[in-house]
């Protein structure tokens, strides 16, 4: 059987591009080769990043004496300041786990076309640690627009009405009051973030639209512009986690 197949291939073999010397006995069913020729070929990917110099992104150095030439640094750090010590105070008065006086204090209420705040249109007293009182003797005709601000506030309230008197149980604090708060922490934090880029967007207009000045000055002041802005952004983030945390109970 062997020799059968040999002999079909040696035919094969002397015909092949490469000449082949082959013996062929018939009772040892051996094949001599004298010469076989191989080339083995290797081929290597080539990698399209081989060569490159991987630069990493520097941090941004703050000059306020270059800032200073185009724009008032102080400004600046002024309007943004005030966007970060807005949003604290928004935390201190609509996210606390517990209702205080404070907050309803400052509700706001839409009250015959006008904007009050909860306090111009009642007297507001913590009766004892689970109630608060609030008494419309003076503008009863403002119980109802209070109640829908109450509704509408976040703060998880739930007023009894006898009469001119509302009487707030302060709610216990649960899951979803407290998943409730911090949604409303986010909302806050975004406000601020979002009035830190508009001052960012606001100052960057104003440098590019100025002449006479070179455009590297421009281009180091308008990259100063946008790291101030960013570290303030950062400060607010870190506000809010701290927040969050707080409120969600970690």
């Amino acid at each position: 059987m062997g020799s059968r197949i040999l002999k079909r291939l040696v035919p094969l073999l002397i015909s092949s591009r490469n000449p082949v010397h082959a013996h062929f006995n018939r009772g040892t069913d051996n094949v001599l080769a004298d010469k076989f020729s191989f080339t083995g070929v290797r081929n290597y990917a080539k990698s399209k990043d081989r060569g490159k110099d991987k630069k990493g992104k520097g941090k941004v150095v703050i000059n306020t004496t270059e800032m200073s030439e185009l724009l008032s640094v102080d400004k600046l750090k002024e309007r943004c300041n005030a966007s970060i010590e807005n949003m604290k105070e928004d935390f201190a008065k609509h996210l606390s786990l517990r209702s205080t006086t404070g907050s309803i204090e400052t509700l706001p209420v839409r009250f015959e076309g006008k904007g009050y705040e909860l306090q111009e249109l009642a007297q507001i007293v913590r009766k004892n640690p689970k109630t608060i009182v609030i008494n419309f003797a003076s503008f009863p005709q403002a119980i109802p627009d209070a109640l829908k601000a109450i509704a509408a506030s976040g703060l998880n309230l739930n007023p009894q009405q006898d009469g001119t008197t509302l009487y707030v149980p302060v709610p216990k604090v649960t899951k979803e009051h407290r998943e409730g708060l911090a949604k409303n922490a986010k909302v806050l934090f975004i406000k601020c973030r979002d009035s830190v880029k508009d001052v960012q967007t606001d100052y960057t207009k104003k440098i590019k639209k100025q002449t006479g000045v070179s455009e590297d000055l421009i281009f180091n002041v308008n990259k100063q512009i946008n790291a101030m802005c960013e570290e303030y952004q950062l400060q607010a983030r870190k506000l809010y986690d701290a927040k969050y945390n707080e409120l969600i109970g970690k």
